[in-house]
């Protein structure tokens, strides 16, 4: 990408915030977002969501589901203690974007796009877990993010981001392959910008905008590399963007798989196989998540906190 077209699609970006309203809790939680979570007060998770009655109430909803063999949970406090910071700010976010994005706007379909996001979320924390990378949380942040910038094409260019989805279904290919083909950026790019422009850490914002380089990742943060497995398995596994890529991968022989194992020998440890079942076993919890966000609230009134 030239000067010119990063300089436009800066100025594009910059100007997002006047194309639809921001919710009022998008600002605090962002800035909430780049904390680590042990500097997370719970008061300021439980004052956040009770802001918003629709989103207590998907808390509730999802507190109160199979999924964490709980029941007669009454108070946002109890849902966010059942949840985790993590779950939670993740209902937070996904409620936020869709009431940011305009209905008319999304060109992947909403739960196909949040699926993978919380997806690569989930698989980009736990393998950092497993291999002793210190800071897990930040991995599930890179992971949930990882992905923004389908949401800023979406608004800029929307016509021709549905060309972009429609070619590479039709030829199997990555998306981003066919964003740099039609647009001349890629999601990546958009993602980055937007992070920056939201003011999110450097580390964070490069994260996103190079989760797709594999001319980078020879000397890619850990961080980097953790994001890029963490998607590559998510479409491995068709919790991708909705249509059938022919990806023909072996991780023990992906650049990012072999950089990062020179930090983290651990990574070398994994039963791939075993790992991926995990990641299979996973899919309840993802799939719960995004009901959450989805499901429209049929409760009146907020619930107490």
């Amino acid at each position: 990408m030239n000067d010119p077209q990063i300089t436009q699609l800066k100025s594009r970006i910059a100007a997002l915030d006047s194309i639809s309203t921001a919710p009022a809790i998008l600002q605090p939680l962002l800035a909430m977002m780049r904390l680590p979570v042990d500097d997370i007060r719970m008061e300021q998770v439980v004052e956040l969501v009770s802001r918003d009655g629709a989103i207590a109430a998907q808390c509730l909803r999802m507190a109160n589901s199979p999924l964490f063999g709980r029941s007669a949970v009454e108070t946002v406090r109890a849902a966010v203690m059942t949840l985790g910071i993590d779950r939670v700010r993740s209902i937070l976010f996904g409620s936020c974007m869709n009431q940011t994005i305009p209905a008319d706007k999304w060109v992947l379909d909403p739960n196909t796009f949040w699926r993978h996001s919380l997806g690569c979320a989930l698989i980009t924390q736990t393998m950092a877990r497993k291999i002793g990378y210190p800071e897990p949380e930040k991995a599930y942040l890179v992971g949930l993010l990882h992905d923004l910038g389908f949401l800023v094409i979406s608004v800029l260019d929307n016509a021709k981001f549905r060309d972009c989805l429609q070619r590479a279904s039709a030829e199997r290919c990555p998306l981003h392959l066919a964003e740099q083909q039609l647009l001349g950026y890629t999601h990546a790019d958009a993602g980055r910008m937007l992070c920056e422009h939201w003011g999110f850490s450097s580390e964070l914002a490069k994260a996103v905008g190079s989760h797709h380089r594999l001319d980078l990742m020879e000397t890619a943060s850990p961080l980097v590399c953790l994001v890029h497995l963490g998607d590559l398995l998510c479409r491995v596994r068709n919790l991708g963007y909705g249509y059938d890529e022919t990806l023909t991968v072996s991780f023990s022989q992906e650049t990012a798989w072999n950089h990062l194992v020179t930090s983290y020998p651990a990574l070398a440890e994994i039963d791939f196989f075993r790992f991926t079942l995990d990641v299979d076993g996973s899919m309840d919890q993802i799939a719960a998540l995004v009901n959450s966000v989805f499901v429209a609230d049929k409760a009146v009134g907020a619930p107490s906190a």
